[in-house]
């Protein structure tokens, strides 16, 4: 009997002990309804679905922060046959969505929805998993705080309100360099997260003040480089909670998940002392990520008109002093800039986005106030190249 090619393939890749995915050409689990994993950060393929919309929170330790009972109302907007130019070819959300694994694709303006997809069956009201995007929420919480005068100054050393951190490298860092990613710690976001997510997160008892304050290898003074880490974020995090005397979770409930008029609770991820390990593990839904970016591109002013975050906070993140020169659009890469716990694609700052692991991306635009909402479970080929295509169409929408 004459073996087809796929039927050899197959026999070669069950051989080789390769997962089941690569034998039955069902990478993202569909045929077994996408299903969760019961351990914490399963790295094979068909789990990613299901664990980043929901399946996380069944096996990671995390805070619930409520929403009102009334939520600020989208409007529905749609805009028939959306087309954009991406290389030498005019194409279309749709088709996008049909190449690329994204399980959700959002795009507003003003309180209005644009265009609004879910793939790989996932719906509406599930929470997505936003990966490092929880850095730029840590963002908006410390600017409430220094608006309402829980911290003195955005130079101040962190450990003016953790004492404890007096004399450890991360307590010695300032809340500007800490924001910006330049503590001058000895770390490599590739190699030391496997010793910081055991540490701080999924271990037998995980505690995160215990990891940042014991992380003091230093490879230069602080302000000097970007160098993107965790322990950064997570020493913020250390100091809002000081700050303001409880969870970044209850703060945040308080403070910008109620005000912002969000339609569902959110969840964060803690350590074994109930820390947010807040550089990642922030899940929310579609519609009030795009809140989020809503919140931003109207320069901090809720739905009602009013400011949760300061306009001045939205400039501080925006903009660049000499004292965040080594965040610079063009310094951290050729085509991006960094401040503040966001990402930046244009010099001015008109385009600050939020960016998580495997191509989560809050896009935000402040001239148009129009904001892209993009979840997905990989983040390998060129994707980003056509996505940034379709918003820059979007904004002319």
């Amino acid at each position: 009997m004459r073996l087809s090619r796929r039927a050899v393939l197959s026999a070669g890749l069950a051989v080789a002990g390769w997962p089941a995915w690569a034998q039955t050409d069902d990478k993202w689990g569909a045929r077994r309804g996408y299903p969760e994993s019961r351990s914490s950060f399963e790295r094979l393929p068909e789990f990613r679905v299901g664990n980043y919309s929901g399946g996380h929170e069944r096996n990671i330790r995390h805070h619930v922060i409520h929403a009102r009972d009334r939520s600020a109302a989208w409007s529905d907007a749609p805009v028939n046959d959306f087309r954009y130019r991406s290389g030498l070819s005019q194409t279309s959300p749709d088709a996008y969505l049909e190449q690329w694994p994204v399980t959700g694709l959002l795009i507003a303006r003003d309180h209005q929805i644009l265009f609004e997809r879910y793939r790989f069956e996932r719906q509406p009201a599930m929470r997505l998993q936003s990966w490092s995007m929880a850095k730029s929420v840590t963002s908006l919480l410390l600017g409430i705080c220094l608006d309402r005068g829980l911290m003195a100054s955005f130079d101040d050393l962190a450990a003016r309100y953790v004492p404890e951190l007096a004399g450890t490298l991360h307590g010695e860092t300032s809340l500007r360099h800490l924001s910006n990613m330049c503590s001058g710690a000895d770390v490599v976001h590739a190699r030391d997260n496997a010793v910081l997510y055991p540490g701080a997160l999924l271990g037998r008892d995980p505690d995160i003040a215990r990891t940042v304050a014991g992380w003091n290898r230093r490879s230069e003074p602080a302000g000097t480089r970007f160098n993107y880490n965790e322990l950064c974020a997570l020493t913020l995090g250390m100091v809002i909670r000081r700050a303001t005397g409880g969870s970044l979770s209850t703060f945040a409930e308080q403070a910008l998940w109620q005000p912002l008029g969000a339609e569902a609770s959110a969840t964060w991820f803690t350590d074994a002392r109930g820390a947010e390990f807040n550089s990642i593990g922030f899940a929310a839904r579609l519609r009030d990520w795009a809140r989020l970016g809503q919140l931003v591109a109207q320069r901090g002013r809720g739905p009602d008109g009013r400011a949760i975050v300061s306009e001045a906070w939205i400039n501080e993140c925006t903009s660049w002093s000499e004292a965040d020169a080594p965040v610079r659009h063009g310094r951290v890469r050729l085509t991006q800039g960094y401040k503040a716990l966001f990402w930046h694609a244009r010099p001015d700052g008109s385009r600050p986005a939020m960016h998580g692991h495997h191509g989560q991306r809050v896009l935000i635009d402040l001239s148009s106030r129009t904001v892209l909402v993009h979840t997905a479970v990989d983040q390998d080929g060129a994707w980003e190249h056509e996505l940034l295509d379709m918003f820059d169409a979007a904004t002319r929408l």
